[in-house]
């Protein structure tokens, strides 16, 4: 395996997963700079769930993860999350140019006019999980999963080759109003995501 791209929307449980697979691999949860990516094995969140087309040229023969959450859980807590953002996405002040093009990507953050609407989120996540389902189609190098479910994190590491038991379980971390759980977590291989390399902090260059 070269990489591990997490590549489900925010609030389906990236947070989680990144924290369950720290004991086996580096982890950055979201990454920002081309040294973090060469450094980390899993990244998830940002911008994986929109970038998935360009990583999987740039690192052939990695595997990817879709995570899948119902509607009814997801619609209110991308609501929230969101509400948190826009300030600041829609802001003149400093965000991070791959955060805000990853989300407007991939939630038409600058096409509508009420982009926390039900209706429009709901064609965000469905078109997300269409495009992911049909670029993915005949390979073997994609696993489906939803957190929630109880043998979930069996399938995850059956899939990554690790032993396991059967029985183990994914921390479920940001729950609620909860987002940033994953600034609290401290572990030897944990990546952080702005780590700069000979090249600064460069992104790969499909980004520009």
């Amino acid at each position: 395996m070269n990489k591990l791209f997490i590549i489900g929307l925010p609030r389906t449980g990236t947070t989680s997963i990144s924290v369950a697979l720290l004991e086996h691999f580096k982890v950055s949860h979201t990454g920002y700079t081309k040294r973090a990516f060469e450094l980390a094995d899993v990244i998830s969140d940002c911008p994986c769930f929109s970038d998935y087309q360009q990583l999987d040229g740039l690192f052939p023969e990695s595997k990817f993860v879709y995570l899948q959450r119902s509607l009814e859980q997801w619609l209110p807590s991308i609501q929230m999350l969101l509400n948190k953002m826009l300030p600041s996405l829609n802001s003149e002040t400093y965000v991070n140019p791959i955060l805000k093009r990853s989300f407007d990507q991939t939630f038409d953050l600058n096409n509508v006019a009420s982009p926390l609407e039900e209706s429009h989120l709901t064609t965000c996540y469905q078109r997300h999980e269409q495009g992911v389902i049909e670029f993915f189609q005949g390979r073997d190098n994609i696993l489906n999963i939803d957190i929630n479910q109880a043998d979930s994190l069996s399938l995850l590491l059956g899939f990554l080759n690790l032993q396991h038991s059967g029985d183990e379980q994914f921390p479920h971390l940001n729950m609620g109003k909860l987002v940033d759980n994953w600034k609290d977590i401290k572990h030897i291989h944990k990546i952080n995501p702005n780590t700069a390399g000979r090249e600064g902090r460069k992104f790969f260059d499909y980004c520009r």
